[in-house]
């Protein structure tokens, strides 16, 4: 048995989710010492494809031509793409459209959740559906004793300034908005995004709340995911607004870092997080705002240990066997059916 994994356009996503999926699904398979290649030209018996470019769905169906078995990783629904880029609204339900093509080409889809492979099955696809988490890197993703320091003192923070962070695009969707009214309403505190998007993408209204943005927030952009790791164990409270998910790596980052976490209160949350449990949530910016502060003054009981064990059920030697076992289980149906 030997996997393609298509890695075509790489570089579009790079600084994604999608793109740390796949460097996720490398390792994944690396530690399962199953063989692999991203070369469409090497032969093998499975194409595992992560992107939804026009290339990937022509590389699906001259693999079904050349009787090769092919797995769509469906990490994108028309839910978690309106509130994103430019005309992101007036387009989704051709993206939809898009998406049941993509998808419609494979024998199976691999999507990161209960809650997607939900919202997946309203599509009518007529494909069997299996959710694997995207996993975490538990070894890479702990802290060292210096990695708090490192990170205040790369963004000038003192010991006693109180940091919020949060990850992602600069997209309304990932709560960009309610972010910047948080720290215009709690100038006490520091607050800073990581990520990036390409300008030409980012709708007005978002370029121009960033543009007057208040004193206390900072953008430093992209960073790698050895500086991310450092931000983890270096702010005082990691906050999740997004308003639609199929998982969010960065949150299983959170987790694993054993950061504070403060997380939108939306439905893909309701089956594995549970409020004041293992993480806490709010359910508007008001509610954000009060728990910011009770969490910030250790009003609350620290949850981290509880959130940690969340994502050790996500390590991505679990996530190994699980890609092993799909793999085989597409191989064997076509024995079976041949």
């Amino acid at each position: 048995m030997k996997i393609l994994l298509h890695t075509g356009k790489f570089k579009d996503v790079e600084k994604s989710g999608v793109g740390r999926a796949i460097v996720h699904q490398k390792k994944a398979l690396d530690l399962m010492h199953i063989p692999y290649t991203t070369n469409p030209d090497d032969d093998f018996d499975i194409v595992h494809i992560n992107t939804i470019f026009p290339e990937s769905l022509m590389l699906a169906k001259k693999c079904k031509q050349m009787g090769k078995k092919v797995i769509f990783h469906a990490h994108s629904t028309e839910e978690d793409f309106r509130n994103s880029f430019k005309l992101s609204n007036g387009v989704s339900p051709l993206f939809r459209q898009w998406l049941k093509l993509c998808y419609g080409s494979a024998d199976l889809l691999i999507t990161p959740t209960e809650y997607s492979k939900r919202v997946l099955e309203k599509y009518d696809l007529g494909k069997e559906i299996i959710p694997i988490s995207n996993g975490i890197d538990l070894e890479f993703f702990k802290a060292d004793k210096d990695s708090r320091k490192r990170f205040r003192k790369k963004y000038g923070f003192s010991e006693d300034d109180k940091v919020i962070m949060a990850v992602g695009l600069y997209i309304e969707r990932k709560g960009i908005l309610e972010f910047l009214e948080l720290a215009r309403r709690m100038p006490e505190y520091k607050f800073i995004w990581f990520g990036y998007t390409k300008p030409a993408l980012i709708p007005v209204k978002i370029s121009e709340a960033i543009k007057n943005k208040a004193d206390n927030v900072y953008f430093p952009g992209y960073v790698d995911s050895s500086e991310l790791k450092d931000a983890y164990a270096g702010c005082d409270l990691y906050i999740f607004p997004t308003k639609e998910e199929t998982e969010g790596i960065v949150l299983l980052e959170a987790l694993a870092m054993k950061a504070k976490t403060l997380i939108n209160d939306i439905p893909i949350y309701d089956d594995w997080l549970k409020d004041g449990v293992n993480v806490y949530k709010a359910k508007n910016i008001d509610d954000f705002e009060y728990k910011i502060k009770l969490i910030l003054k250790d009003k609350l009981p620290d949850l981290t240990e509880e959130g940690y064990n969340v994502v050790k059920e996500r390590d991505i030697k679990k996530i190994g066997y699980k890609l092993k076992k799909v793999y085989e289980y597409v191989l064997e149906k076509d024995l079976i059916n041949k």
